[in-house]
């Protein structure tokens, strides 16, 4: 039962009781009313007519209104409430009207406080149930007033589960942080020596890779309690909320401490300081100086370990990153092969893998992948499984699964013109040829025209290994194979006929051109110099404008190269495809009869063999497509690399 639940339940009851206690207690009620009550007129004409026996009353001089009750000659009782009346004593006498008067009070007792005093009460609870629903409960986070209440998320050492065992892919990362959880379990091992333990640790990485799965393992590992909050969680619409959310989150720490502090995003909120948007007061910065405090000023926060990622450290406050705060950075980066296999073994512990399924085969095949794509792949291989009615995730199901992470999901619905499948067929076709023959290119693993995604058709690419970093040779082969595709459709089709399906593959190319020139250095006429500012967001406090740091000389220098680099590209593809459009109708007229192509196929075509049907060609599994045999061998498995789209 929620909160809103109780307090609803709460509210009728209290709703009921008050209205049995005002019937109780109300004057009629404590008279005596029931269906026998008559007017005071009606009495008077009773004891004129003589049919009343006896009286019986309490004469309050307190009270505007006497409850009399009386008994007439026939034996019926009666109750009637009529003002105060003097006369009306000697009237009963002179009747001979037996009388029975009770003792008046002598002041006015408890219930009548209450029902006097208890609109006030009301009034006042009523008041004060609202303040303290709008102050989220009297502590909480939830309240329209708490907006300076620390929004920060408590789990107790107990409810922490995650340890060192549930993290993989980062053994340096938890090399580094494995001293934390020595400080949190046993402080006086540093102290007693003179040491200091850093007060914060900022994760640096890439989304997905595991930053906030290892703050908690760090918390788990040392049974401390963990806070968890957001960078954006600190901002709202009142000024000074901010810096007030950082003052309760800390005090909130240090009552629990040793603890941990997690800050999820601190980019949000730590970003370099500098003047706002039309020189006003930021609220941002004033949030940014109570962290600042908080984490190294005169109040010590002995106990409190304060953990915070992003994946923007360029644009942090260089006082956050100074010793004393946040004075060791932990890079969480993309985990390689081997960090793929401990990844993937950890997320399949609870999946049913048939006997064909090798870790190691799928980690050689996906460099690039995060920690979160491949929990994502083995999810998708899950439901490819449910799907099909399958009692074991199959190798084929990863297959697919990756398939569909890289390349979208099948649209076999959607309805294409042989025209444009035709175009289709000779775009991917001109994008696999020149792939295979340019020198230090990613192998072609896969060509496909059924439309994925926002694609009408894929070529696919499978890198032979993790690469982090790229030489002259194999950019310009890059360029070469971005281009295929246009120069396909202008040969066979002409250039009139050429279509709008290679603006992603033009944009890529030309960004890359000119990352050669202004970045990487990589031009004979303008050497290795960095020309031009970054052009990604404006970050209030780093750069509100950007600065041109290259004359007009220099930047009509950097069109011209850029523009050759492209030109050379597009000439040595054009004469690549016009060597091979035999092998470009080839494949061409393969993809439009197969509608996919893997490894076999592209080979036989390159190697002017007779080509093999797809694996699986003709056979329909459970799951409603083509698929490999099941159990059939994998030398190098189908996981793909960046993917050039129609």
């Amino acid at each position: 039962m929620n909160d809103l639940t109780k307090n609803l339940l709460l509210w009728v009851v209290v709703a009921v009781v008050l209205m049995v206690v005002f019937q109780s207690f109300s004057p009629r009620m404590a008279g005596g009313v029931g269906p026998d009550s008559i007017t005071y007129t009606q009495f008077l004409k009773e004891v004129d007519s003589g049919r009343v026996k006896l009286v019986d009353y309490t004469d309050e001089t307190n009270l505007a209104v006497n409850a009399i009750r009386f008994k007439r000659t026939d034996g019926s009782e009666a109750t009637v409430y009529g003002p105060r009346d003097d006369k009306l004593v000697d009237v009963l006498y002179s009747k001979n009207i037996e009388m029975t008067r009770q003792k008046p009070s002598t002041g006015p007792g408890f219930w009548s406080l209450v029902l006097n005093f208890l609109p006030v009460i009301l009034i006042i609870g009523f008041w004060l149930f609202i303040m303290r629903q709008m102050q989220g409960g009297g502590g909480g986070a939830k309240g329209a007033m708490s907006f300076g209440k620390s929004r920060a998320k408590l789990q107790g050492e107990d409810q922490v589960k995650i340890t060192f065992a549930d993290v993989a892919g980062c053994d340096e990362a938890k090399e580094e942080v494995g001293e934390l959880v020595d400080f949190l379990r046993d402080p006086t091992k540093f102290t007693k020596l003179g040491g200091k333990i850093p007060r914060g640790v900022l994760m640096v990485g890439p989304p997905g890779t595991g930053k906030t799965l290892l703050a908690k393992a760090i918390a788990g590992e040392a049974k401390v309690p963990f806070f968890s909050i957001s960078g954006s969680d600190f901002v709202e619409m009142f000024v000074g909320v901010g810096a007030s959310r950082v003052r309760d989150m800390f005090e909130q720490a240090k009552k629990h401490a040793p603890c941990i502090i997690f800050i999820d995003e601190i980019d949000a909120v730590g970003r370099h300081r500098g003047a706002g948007l039309g020189g006003g007061h930021d609220e941002r910065e004033q949030t940014l100086n109570q962290l600042l405090v908080e984490m190294d000023g005169f109040e010590g926060g002995e106990g409190v370990i304060v953990i915070a990622a992003t994946n923007r450290p360029d644009v942090l406050d260089p006082a956050l990153l100074r010793p004393g705060r946040f004075d060791r950075q932990v890079v969480v980066g993309l985990p390689d092969v081997k960090g793929r296999e401990q990844i993937l073994r950890v997320h399949m512990r609870k999946l049913p893998l048939a006997d064909d399924v090798v870790p190691m085969v799928i980690a050689r095949g996906t460099p690039g992948f995060s920690g979160a794509d491949l929990a994502n792949l083995c999810n998708e291989a899950a439901l490819f499984a449910a799907r099909g009615s399958e009692k074991e995730v199959r190798m084929d199901h990863f297959d697919r699964a990756r398939d569909k992470i890289l390349m979208g999901a099948e649209r076999r619905s959607m309805a294409m013109s042989e025209d444009e499948k035709t175009l289709t067929a000779y775009h991917e076709a001109g994008h696999a040829i020149v792939g295979r023959l340019v020198p230090e290119h990613d192998p072609v693993y896969k060509v496909t025209i059924i439309p994925r995604g926002r694609a009408l058709g894929v070529t696919m690419y499978l890198p032979e290994g993790d690469r982090y970093s790229m030489n002259r040779v194999a950019i310009e082969s890059q360029l070469c194979s971005l281009y295929g595709g246009r120069v396909a459709e202008e040969l066979i089709f002409g250039g009139d006929k050429v279509t709008t399906g290679a603006s992603n593959d033009i944009e890529r190319a030309t960004k890359m051109a000119r990352n050669m020139v202004t970045k990487w250095g990589l031009s004979d006429e303008l050497g290795p110099v960095a020309y031009g500012e970054e052009e990604d967001e404006v970050f209030l406090g780093r750069s509100v404008t950007q600065h041109k740091n290259v004359s007009d000389e220099t930047a009509r220098m950097i069109d011209e190269v850029v523009r050759s680099i492209l030109d050379k590209a597009y000439s040595k593809t054009k004469a690549i495809l016009t060597e091979n459009l035999d092998k470009l109708h080839a494949m061409s007229q393969l993809l439009l009869q197969y509608e996919t192509i893997d490894v076999p196929q592209i080979d036989a075509i390159m190697e002017g063999r007779e080509p093999p049907p797809p694996a699986g060609w003709g056979k329909s599994d459970k799951d409603g497509g083509n698929n490999n045999d099941k159990g059939s061998p994998r030398p190098l498995p189908p996981i793909a690399g960046p993917a050039e789209q129609l």
